[in-house]
């Protein structure tokens, strides 16, 4: 079973996060590779059914809405598109036009309707990258795969790459027995695999340039530290699966993968929750969703972590960060936690888009602060 993905890169959520305009519809659904029955898109049409009413109440006539009508209507109807899914749809539209987004997290239905866009659950494919490339680096052989949190590995196409060390330097054999030009035996072998790592690494850099997805290297541990001395993607994770990957299936390095990959981000998770218990003494942090608001409208937040699936129905005030809260969504509130994410997002800060539990004091929100605020 292979997951149809398609992921946002930053620029898109940029775009997304500055979207001001009355009629924002954002909608969240689970779906199922596998399913072929349909549920979805009579799940789909029903969320937006949803969305409408909330459109309806807020003064929107049938004819207001024809135009959003058409991009549902055509949406849903396309048989090829919904044959091809991951775990996870989100839709975003509004008079202007309509963009999705394929996700493998497993996402609750959801509805949102306001003057923007509700992207707090979209930030889960970017605080923690459920995808992955796996680097199987050897002398004999090279392959690149694209690793999903589930299903089989995908052989990744790269132009250019080495197929082994001697295709890379050119020369009848890399063991550094024979004399090569002014070096020889083993220090003229670490030369050839350097060249070899340069090669590799230069033919990956089309193909990784503007990703923010882990490369996990595949290799011994000799030319793994020869590898890493010429890696130029900040991508590349610290962890390595150790030993010949000759020897190792593409599902079985998959595997291997997923287990780095959910180390390095519990990992990541806990350095941020510590660093907030450190900062706490400090008077840098806060868990009240009010003073959290503030915070980020100054500029004030280095890290936030956000409910990934609750919301906060109401308002944050553009110039003073004031929050108005709402007692349920409607076509005007919209969920202030998320309001908080784009601007930290929009002031440099990062957003951690978690589950409530791995929230510092389990709420809705939790910011580490870039100074303390000041008392009177």
């Amino acid at each position: 079973m292979y997951l149809h993905l398609l992921l946002p890169d930053r620029a898109q959520v940029d775009q997304l996060f500055d979207v001001r305009m009355p009629g924002c519809v954002s909608l969240y659904l689970a779906t199922d590779p596998a399913d072929g029955s349909g549920a979805a898109q009579i799940e789909f049409r029903n969320l937006w059914q949803e969305a409408r009413s909330q459109l309806q109440a807020d003064g929107r006539t049938d004819r207001d809405l024809e135009t959003m009508d058409e991009q549902v209507d055509e949406l849903a109807g396309d048989e090829d598109f919904w044959a091809h899914q991951a775990r996870s749809l989100a839709v975003f539209l509004n008079d202007d036009g309509i963009v999705e987004f394929q996700l493998p997290n497993d996402l609750a239905s959801a509805v949102h309707v306001s003057d923007r866009f509700h992207l707090k659950p979209l930030l889960r494919a970017l605080t923690f990258p459920p995808a992955a490339y796996v680097l199987a680096l050897s002398q004999n052989a090279t392959r690149v795969l694209e690793v999903l949190p589930s299903g089989d590995p995908v052989p990744v196409r790269v132009p250019d790459l080495p197929s082994d060390a001697v295709d890379a330097v050119g020369v009848p054999s890399i063991s550094g027995r024979k004399p090569h030009g002014r070096v020889q035996g083993g220090e003229g072998q670490k030369m050839r695999l350097g060249q070899f790592s340069r090669a590799v690494d230069q033919a990956l850099r089309p193909v990784l340039i503007g990703r923010e997805v882990p490369l996990v290297l595949a290799a011994t541990r000799s030319l793994a530290d020869i590898y890493r001395q010429w890696n130029t993607y900040p991508g590349l994770v610290g962890t390595t699966i150790e030993g010949n990957p000759e020897s190792l299936s593409d599902g079985e390095l998959a595997a291997r993968a997923r287990e780095v990959i959910d180390e390095v981000h519990a990992e990541a998770l806990r350095e941020a929750q510590a660093l907030f218990e450190q900062r706490t003494g400090a008077g840098r942090t806060t868990t009240d969703v009010a003073d959290t608001a503030r915070a980020a409208t100054y500029g004030m937040v280095d890290t936030v972590f956000v409910d990934l699936d609750g919301s906060v129905p109401g308002t944050v005030d553009d110039e003073s960060g004031a929050v108005t809260f709402a007692p349920e969504d409607d076509a005007v509130a919209y969920g202030v936690v998320d309001e908080i994410a784009r601007r930290v997002w929009q002031a440099g800060g990062t957003v951690l888009a978690v589950r409530r539990d791995d929230i510092p004091g389990g709420g809705d929100v939790a910011a580490i602060l870039r100074w303390a605020p000041h008392t009177p």
